[in-house]
């Protein structure tokens, strides 16, 4: 092995090492290009992000208000009721509406969410199925009877709703009229009098399930319980929101719990469903990580062909190269076809039989198999598989750059270096001729 052939093998890695570029890129341009365009679709077919809002409920004050209005007409704010202007100033009065916020002096809400994940072109979609159940009751805590309002605002605008009702003290609201913004109902309270709302739907959203005290802002929150439920495994829970308060096993599942007695808070409750592989991003990131898998695979081989006198030719390299990403190619364009596993594993065995059978006609089958195989199905298949375990991918090479490091360090600490490029050099000199791989 000269230097000239470790310099051209070194183009070749790197050479391959832009095709892989382009080819990641283009896959993960694929992946991003579609994810904008197909959750828009999963949204309309399905159903968009829900995010249920507690109910709202106020009554309405009036009050007149007296401001100074200049000659020119333009009002000067600011005057209280009955105050004289400025000379020259005239007065002008106008009734202001208050909305003065009703309390919820109790929350009790009922979800449970049913996973039921959907694929579009190289990415998977957590949607679910949603069952809602709350019963909130308000109070009018103005010493006075009041007209209250209270509205109630759906988790997303995309969306059905079966099985919707909505109930005021037991009394059914049927037709509300307009319900683009959510709906309205009046209830008339007396002076601390108590009134109990209660909405019960079915659903189905997309990505996480949340639930806000208030549109948006801080709220207090007096008496609440939620008990949610999922028929799944592996949840999480959105950032900005609070943990649950309980949590045990129901089935393949959980039953998460939230109590409040009296809080203050801006945050929300939810839970966001296992997220499954998704083909696009997996399949980028292995094209990415090619080059040193490559690397790791040539310095064996050409450290094992120095030690057994078969070291083998730059064009030799150059066909394994392209083999390797014959592995990635196929990856790439089955993912969109097939499950992500059968298409590594389609791919796997192609790229293996492709450099075992081309180095058992070089070497024979003992260094293609024993050899080149072996090191193919470390530092290509195991490498690329870890991609699919979350985590792993950086302690995983870590140990495999380790291993090899020791392996390569104490097969070749008695090789003199210096006797191996000069028998090279001169044997690359005496006869102008390259010996074939197969002869030592």
């Amino acid at each position: 092995m000269t230097v000239a052939r470790l310099f051209a093998i070194a183009v070749i890695i790197v050479c391959t090492g832009v095709a892989w570029f382009v080819l990641g890129a283009s896959v993960a341009v694929r992946t991003g290009e579609s994810d904008s365009r197909l959750a828009r679709e999963v949204e309309r077919l399905w159903g968009g992000r829900h995010n249920q809002v507690a109910p709202q409920a106020w009554f309405e004050r009036t009050r007149v208000v007296v401001e100074s209005a200049r000659p020119d007409g333009a009002a000067v704010p600011g005057k209280p009721e009955g105050a004289a202007g400025p000379a020259g100033m005239s007065a002008v009065t106008r009734t202001v509406v208050d909305r003065i916020a009703v309390p919820l002096v109790s929350s009790r809400v009922d979800a449970a969410l049913a996973l039921d994940q959907r694929r579009k072109g190289l990415l998977w979609y957590d949607t679910y199925g949603v069952s809602f159940a709350g019963t909130y009751r308000l109070r009018n805590t103005d010493p006075a009877a009041q007209d209250v309002f209270v509205r109630f605002g759906f988790p997303s605008g995309e969306a059905l709703y079966d099985a919707f009702a909505l109930r005021l003290d037991g009394v059914d609201q049927g037709e509300v009229g307009d319900i683009s913004q959510g709906i309205t109902v009046r209830v008339s309270l007396p002076a601390g009098g108590e009134s109990v709302l209660e909405v019960s739907y079915r659903s189905r959203g997309l990505g996480e399930w949340t639930y806000s005290f208030a549109p948006q802002g801080i709220a207090q929150v007096r008496d609440f319980a939620m008990n949610l439920t999922t028929d799944c495994d592996g949840i999480d829970f959105p950032a900005g929101s609070i943990s649950p308060a309980g949590r045990a096993r129901d089935g393949k599942g959980w039953r998460l719990s939230w109590a409040f007695e009296n809080l203050v808070t801006g945050q929300r409750v939810g839970v966001d469903l296992p997220n499954r592989l998704n083909p696009g991003p997996v399949a980028a990131r292995i094209i990415f990580f090619a080059p040193v898998s490559l690397l790791f695979f040539v310095t064996v081989l050409v450290v094992l062909g120095i030690l057994g006198g078969r070291s083998l030719h730059p064009m030799h390299f150059f066909f394994l190269s392209a083999a390797f990403f014959a592995f990635h190619l196929l990856l790439a364009y089955l993912v969109d076809h097939l499950d992500i596993h059968l298409s590594f594993a389609i791919s796997a065995v192609v790229s293996v039989a492709l450099v075992v059978s081309y180095l058992a006609r070089v070497t024979g089958w003992p260094f293609a198999l024993l050899r080149a195989g072996a090191a193919q199905m470390v530092y290509l298949v195991l490498f690329s598989y870890v991609f699919f375990f979350e985590g792993y991918v950086g302690l995983t090479v870590t140990i495999g750059s380790v291993l090899t490091l020791f392996v390569l360090m104490q097969a070749t600490a008695k090789v003199d270096w210096a006797e191996v490029f000069a028998a090279a050099r001169a044997a690359a000199g005496g006869s102008g001729l390259s010996r074939r791989p197969d002869q030592r």
